[in-house]
């Protein structure tokens, strides 16, 4: 029987990074153990994949081709919310398409599958070629951002995100290319619940849910982890607002616990940086919060094995790898309950609080986190059931789950 090939648009991925190219990277390495996958991305990280195919079982299965981009463009992908990014982006995707048309004229593909970047605004150009199954997604980015969070926010802040709410809606509707892509796919792939929602209201097509990102199966943790005099807390993210770094910092004031100390892994411009330290000192809570920076995955991963809890409070996104990865490290979870993750995260392996108003939410996390402070057992519980959910958003699972979706799409 010959392998099932793959034709895949990935323009972001890498073997040591989180986020869009470790998204790119573990499904594009879990999808071959399956079918022979031909990936076109872009150059950034070559060397990185080049040497971590050689130790993989299935390295004859993954066949890359890269398409460059220069320096100053991979910047402004790195800066999300650069728009000048997407035109640099559409001529990839241009270019992505000839390189794609030549290696179906080597190769029998049998699927084509525009993968990542999942933001819906760019479908890339696959869907031109006729004749080839077209999949889309996991297709993510119609997640409204809850207005009630912009209180106390700039002006510049508020005004770009109720804009971004009504553009959202109207390039769904209305930007041809998205909806020739839409009209084109044999099989849409949304990432979150609002997405599959949005897809159904707008355009009336259906779609599947399979969350972008995925999860490793991990050992057993030791209980020993929880047991410590403080309640070590992990936040991660960029300093934007939608993550809501000051609202994590007003509920650890909140508690009036000194015994929780707050772990920092991310970074923002020099403005934010002075921003949030401030806000630290004004709450009287510089003590209880560590600045580690922007640091490298594998050291956000360690932290994450030794900390008692995630405390990820952003608003507006989709599944977030920063959470799959908390529950591959079997680390319980504190959230809210909204986006990708509200839909992942039960009180097995967490707690979430409702999206209301940001001052109701700080009290609301407080309580959260005198809890955990007070019952490490709970923690306990917590990090032994995301062994569960480990196994049903394995990074595998996807893969197979989408291996016996390319060839329904062949039989029918």
């Amino acid at each position: 029987m010959n392998k099932l090939k793959v034709l895949v648009n990935a323009y972001a991925c890498s073997p040591d990074r989180g986020s869009e190219p470790g998204m790119g990277w573990n499904w594009c390495i879990h999808l071959a153990k399956y079918c022979e996958l031909h990936i076109i991305t872009e150059e950034e990280f070559k060397p990185k994949i080049e040497e971590a195919i050689t130790k993989l079982p299935q390295k004859e299965n993954l066949k890359f081709y890269y398409n460059p981009v220069s320096e100053e463009v991979r910047e402004m992908a790195r800066n999300q919310g650069d728009w000048r990014f997407y035109t640099h982006y559409k001529k990839w995707q241009k270019k992505t398409l000839e390189i794609a048309k030549q290696i179906i004229s080597e190769h029998n593909i049998d699927i084509m599958h525009q993968l990542n970047m999942i933001g819906f605004r760019e479908p890339g150009y696959l869907w031109k070629i006729g004749d080839i199954p077209f999949v889309w997604g996991p297709i993510g980015g119609l997640k409204q951002f809850p207005v009630a969070y912009l209180k106390g926010a700039k002006k510049k802040t508020i005004v770009v995100n109720r804009l971004k709410n009504i553009i959202n809606i109207l390039q769904l509707k209305y930007d041809i290319r998205v909806n020739r892509a839409l009209r084109r796919a044999q099989l849409l792939v949304s990432s979150i619940p609002d997405s599959q929602m949005a897809i159904k209201k707008h355009k009336k097509l259906n779609s599947i849910i399979i969350p972008e990102t995925g999860t490793f199966i991990t050992d057993d943790v030791p209980t020993i982890r929880f047991l410590s005099e403080n309640l070590k807390v992990l936040w991660v993210g960029k300093f934007d607002y939608r993550k809501q770094l000051p609202l994590a910092l007003k509920s650890l004031a909140e508690t009036n616990n000194k015994k929780i100390i707050l772990n920092i892994y991310g970074g923002g411009n020099e403005s934010q940086v002075k921003t949030l330290k401030k806000i630290t000192v004004d709450l009287n809570i510089t003590n209880q919060v560590i600045w580690h920076g922007s640091q490298p995955n594998i050291t956000i991963q360690k932290a994450m094995s030794e900390a008692d809890l995630l405390f990820f409070t952003s608003v507006s996104e989709d599944t977030s790898t920063v959470v799959l990865e908390a529950i591959s490290n079997r680390l319980p979870v504190l959230c809210f309950d909204t986006c990708g993750f509200g839909a992942i995260i039960n009180n097995a392996v967490g707690r979430k609080v409702p999206l209301t108003n940001p001052h109701k939410s700080v009290s609301d996390f407080a309580k959260y986190l005198n809890l955990f402070h007070a019952d490490r057992f709970l923690l306990e519980d917590l990090s032994t059931n995301c062994k569960l959910l480990q196994r049903e958003l394995s990074w595998d699972e996807k893969a197979k789950k989408m291996f016996a979706l390319y060839n329904q799409l062949l039989i029918t």
